[in-house]
Order: structure tokens, then C-alpha cells, then sequence
């Protein structure tokens, strides 16, 4: 009998590729989604579909003693709030309420979240680099949330879990880095002000493989999931001319400019009651001075080996844009 793995934000990005992931390893994969989910792309992956209330511990505890889930990967959450309450709400709130339903279960033998290296926050010193020993301070609501479920999580009594903490994450199915490189490929290349940055990725399929691993190691533990690599804040788009042959205008936009557009989606957003796309908070993120991040601790107890650096993930990301006609 196949054991069963719960993966929660299956019709996102990070999920359809946890999915495929999990297919490979032999588990039988139930995949949560909103009744309002585009599901399309998962009809024929041979997968068994379930809704969560994770407003409820008791229909979450009914759903796992019905369902008898021997692993849970919650990668399931929120990017864009319109308040720090309902951040606080989606991230880490429902991460508990379903972390509480695990531990109660006589199923579940571990349970994997996908956190972010958003709740630890970037470095303000160029040379710095940042490990799991590092003390949190993000520096968006975010962030806050993320670290707040993880300090939620740890606090559940029998609760088997590990932390993986990817930084940026790319590849097929990405919207947010892929707004960036639509216009590189469209000849514009874009950036915020002229400071100095190190930035790093990880490709999709990694940060799948990554948490494949976890759920038979790093018990108790937290993870940084990166390529292993830092860039510069050049490199993304140089890399993108040069597989796509395409050449550029690079402008470098002021930030007061951008972040004057910033205020202005947060107060269209506001008339809307949705989420901005980009808010002031969100270029504190994009404008961060280092986001260079060590995964030994990974690479040694993981066992985590990651395939793709930027180069060959971009390599592989705009064959699957081209193919699925997003470029």
C-alpha cells in the first residue's frame, strides 16, 4: 500500500511541481485546493482531490482521520494581503490549525511547511551571508507571518515537522519572477535604483526535491533552500539575453518614482479591497541590499544537491514558457 502525502496549495505554482515530485517517490498524493481552483492542469496526474476548512480544527480532524495522511507538505498561503492581520491570519493561523490536526493524528508521521527566506530578511551588508543561526528580522508583513507560523508550529506538543526556508523561487508556472523576464524579452530591462546587490534562486523543481527529502529527515529541524549561489542584481536579466539572443534597454528607475507608483496601486487596491500587486513593503524586498544565503546545513543533512543553478533553470524555464506559448 502506497503511503499518502496531503499537499495543500496544489493548484499553485509550488505545488503542481510538489506533486509531480511526490508521483515520482511512489506516494499516492491527495491535493488540497479551493473549490474555486483552477484545477485543469492536475486533471490527469492521477491524483485524489480534497477540500480544507482550515478555519476549523474539527473538520480538519475529521478530513485527516478520514484520509489517513502519512505525510503533509504545506506549501499553501498567502503572498499578497491587504492587511498584516490577514497575513497573520492565512500564514500562520491556518498553518496551525492544520499542523495541530497532524499532531492529533494517528496517521501522520511528519509534516513538512514551506516557510520562506522572507521571515529571516536580507543582510544590509554587502559581504554578509545568511545561515538558520541568524536571528529573523523580515522586513515585510510577509515575512512576519511566515516567521510567526513557524514559531506557531514549533509550539505543538508531538508534532513531527521540518522547515524549509527557499529564497526566490522560478521556473514553469512562475508569475512574479516571470514579470520580470517577459520584459527582458520584450527588450526592456528594468531595475530599481543603481545600489549594489546580491541576490539568489532556487528552481522549482529543487525546492520539490528538497521537500521530498524532508519528509524522511531534518526532524525538528529548519533549512535554507537556495541554489547555493549568489548573484548579482544583473545577472537574472544577463542570463536571460543571452539564452533568448535578444538584446535590451536597461533603465534604472529612481526610487522615490517607483515607490510613488507603489502608493498609488496600494490606494487604487484599497477601492478594490484587493491586494496590491506591489506595495511599499514589497520593495523593501526588491531593493535589499543582500540576499546571500549558505546551504551546507541542507547539503549535510538533507542531503540536498541542487541541479540547476540560474543559468540551466532559466534554461529549462524558457523552454517551458516557449512551449506553453507564455512567451
Amino acid at each position: 500500500m502506497k503511503q499518502r502525502v496531503l499537499i495543500t496549495g496544489a493548484s499553485g505554482f509550488v505545488g503542481y511541481h510538489l506533486i509531480t515530485e511526490a508521483l515520482k517517490n511512489g506516494l499516492e498524493v491527495f491535493a488540497a485546493v479551493r473549490k474555486s481552483s483552477k484545477v485543469d492542469h492536475l486533471q490527469n496526474l492521477g491524483i485524489r482531490f480534497t477540500y480544507l476548512d482550515y478555519e476549523s480544527p474539527e473538520a480538519l480532524k475529521a478530513n485527516f482521520a478520514e484520509n489517513q495522511y502519512n505525510y503533509i507538505i504545506h506549501a499553501a498561503g498567502s503572498l499578497r494581503a491587504r492587511t498584516e492581520e490577514e497575513y497573520n491570519h492565512i500564514n500562520a493561523d491556518y498553518t496551525y490549525n492544520l499542523a495541530k490536526a497532524a499532531a492529533e493524528s494517528k496517521s501522520t508521521i511528519k509534516f513538512v511547511m514551506i516557510s520562506s527566506l522572507a521571515g529571516i530578511g536580507p543582510l544590509d551588508d554587502i559581504n554578509g551571508v545568511i545561515t538558520e543561526a541568524n536571528a529573523p528580522h523580515p522586513i515585510t508583513a510577509y515575512g512576519k507571518s511566515k516567521i510567526l507560523a513557524e514559531q506557531r508550529l514549533k509550539s505543538i506538543q508531538g508534532l513531527n515537522y521540518t522547515i524549509l526556508r527557499p529564497t526566490a523561487v522560478y521556473g514553469p508556472r512562475d508569475k512574479d519572477i516571470f514579470i520580470f523576464l517577459k520584459q527582458v524579452a520584450k527588450g526592456f530591462e528594468p531595475y530599481i535604483g543603481k545600489i549594489e546587490q546580491k541576490l539568489t534562486f532556487i528552481y522549482v523543481t529543487d525546492i520539490a526535491v528538497a521537500a521530498i527529502k524532508a519528509l524522511n529527515a531534518g526532524d525538528g529541524e529548519t533549512y535554507i533552500i537556495a541554489d547555493g549561489n549568489a548573484y548579482t542584481r544583473y545577472e537574472l536579466g544577463n542570463l536571460t539575453k543571452e539564452i533568448l539572443g535578444v538584446k535590451t534597454l536597461k533603465v534604472h528607475i529612481p526610487v522615490t518614482f517607483v515607490i510613488l507608483i507603489a502608493k498609488i496601486a496600494e490606494k487604487i487596491a484599497s477601492l478594490s479591497n484587493k491586494a496590491p500587486v506591489i506595495n511599499t513593503e514589497k520593495l523593501n524586498e526588491l531593493k535589499a541590499v543582500n540576499w546571500s544565503c549558505s546551504i551546507d546545513k541542507a547539503k549535510r543533512e538533507l542531503g540536498f544537491s541542487p541541479a540547476y543553478d540560474l543559468r540551466a533553470g532559466l534554461t529549462s524555464a524558457f523552454s517551458w514558457y516557449k512551449n506553453n506559448n507564455w512567451l
